[in-house]
């Protein structure tokens, strides 16, 4: 009798788990994540989107497990002891993730690798691995991305399981052709190459380059059509401020919120909401469109504060309303970022032995899309003001605002300066259709 388990996935069929993986997978820690859905409120606009952060984990462990038999196959040895550890940080690569995808760190909370040492030290957890002998210092130096070991680019590299998994998944969950991945090529090109400095890593066979520009371009549609949509982004906007409030007003803690699961913390906010954004997330009443530019329709030194400073957003959301007639919280600012979403590091090797840096300008002479890779990113991003009442913007003064360094913007704000054109009469109001 096989000492593996089976557990069906509609994607990649069968998933054989050893009795280690087993063993953590029965552990609240990661029963939890049985209840955090893999794309957050991406549900409200693909309702098939209720897949969870469980089936990717179990996802990544098992394309972990067919890279290295891949690699083994094709006459690489390695320590037994040294690919379970990796296999095992593929499981637990989401460990310490929040409910709600990514919107909690957008939301100015700690990123969730970092909570993944929280997570590791918990009883459950710890007693399991201690029993089976695993270092949680390795298992997280892997998920961290910090490991030096020759595979620990399968787990956190340029092209590891967490991207083939969670790419290929979403675009089956959501039903669309967009995340198409020849995941079968990728996995058979990798092998082992001397990188800068002679250090032994994971690398990609010249053969793979068609695979791998299918992942770039999957992931440039994918935030283009379904991350970044603006329905997904306006409920994301909203369950962001959601959250900022009830954490002023001490309704919830940042760190039961770490350990908390999506219906878990939606319950939480909703039981006393001054705000009403709980309810309305909950019927689909999302704040619409006052605004909506492509990136390519603005200057190119547009400022990064839009992204990467919530509470600054958030004082501006609440100027921005007063100026426009609106109460504070009936509007929101959203320009999410993902640099570097073409970017690619990693060894080449070529057919004839020859190993080279595929990265920066290197990629470019072997991949078409690095070569236009800040254009594909600046038409995947797209700036909007969303609102919860009508309102009317003019958009050269959004674009100015945006353009501003978070110094002038912040200075605006302590001066009770106008953020949009203070010459501009109030905005008509709408006229309600027939």
């Amino acid at each position: 009798m096989s000492a593996l388990e089976v557990v069906r996935d509609p994607l990649w069929n069968n998933i054989r788990l050893e009795p280690e993986a087993l063993e953590l997978l029965d552990t609240p820690s990661i029963q939890r994540l049985r209840y955090v859905r893999q794309l957050g409120h991406a549900f409200l606009v693909y309702p098939g989107a209720t897949h969870t952060r469980f089936e990717h984990a179990l996802g990544a462990y098992h394309l972990a497990r067919r890279a290295v038999a891949h690699l083994e196959e094709a006459g690489h040895r390695f320590d037994a002891a040294d690919t379970l550890q990796l296999r095992l940080a593929a499981l637990l690569h989401d460990i310490g993730h929040y409910p709600f995808s990514h919107a909690l760190e957008e939301a100015g909370l700690p990123g969730h690798e970092l909570l993944a040492e929280r997570h590791l030290a918990r009883r459950d957890l710890a007693e399991t691995l201690e029993r089976r002998g695993l270092a949680p210092t390795r298992l997280l130096a892997l998920i961290r991305g910090q490991a030096k070991e020759p595979l620990a680019g399968l787990v956190s590299g340029a092209v590891d399981v967490d991207k083939l998994d969670y790419l290929s998944r979403d675009a089956w969950m959501c039903g669309v052709p967009y995340g198409i991945i020849d995941v079968d090529r990728l996995l058979t090109s990798f092998t082992l190459a001397a990188g800068p400095g002679g250090r032994i890593s994971l690398a990609l066979h010249e053969k793979g380059l068609a695979a791998l520009e299918s992942l770039l371009f999957a992931k440039y549609q994918m935030y283009r059509n379904v991350y970044w949509h603006h329905a997904v982004r306006s409920a994301t906007a909203m369950f962001k401020r959601l959250v900022r409030q009830a954490v002023r007003d001490e309704r919830i803690r940042v760190d039961a919120v770490a350990m908390a699961t999506d219906d878990g913390l939606i319950h939480e906010l909703g039981r006393d909401d001054p705000t009403g954004l709980a309810l309305r997330l909950r019927e689909r009443r999302l704040a619409k469109r006052a605004l909506d530019l492509p990136a390519t329709d603005l200057p190119a030194d547009a400022a990064d504060w839009p992204a990467t400073e919530p509470d600054l957003v958030e004082r501006v959301e609440d100027r921005l309303a007063r100026e426009l007639g609106l109460n504070p919280g009936e509007l929101f600012l959203d320009f999410p970022s993902k640099r570097g979403m073409l970017e690619i590091d990693l060894p080449l090797m070529r057919r004839d032995g020859e190993v080279l840096q595929l990265a920066g300008a290197g990629a470019a002479a072997h991949l078409g899309l690095p070569r236009v890779a800040a254009e594909l990113y600046r038409s995947a991003r797209r700036l909007r003001v969303f609102t919860l009442r009508p309102a009317q913007l003019a958009e050269k003064d959004v674009i100015e605002l945006v353009r501003l360094p978070r110094e002038e913007v912040t200075a605006r704000l302590v001066e009770e300066r106008a953020l949009l054109t203070p010459s501009r009469s109030p905005p008509a109001p709408r006229r309600r259709r027939r």
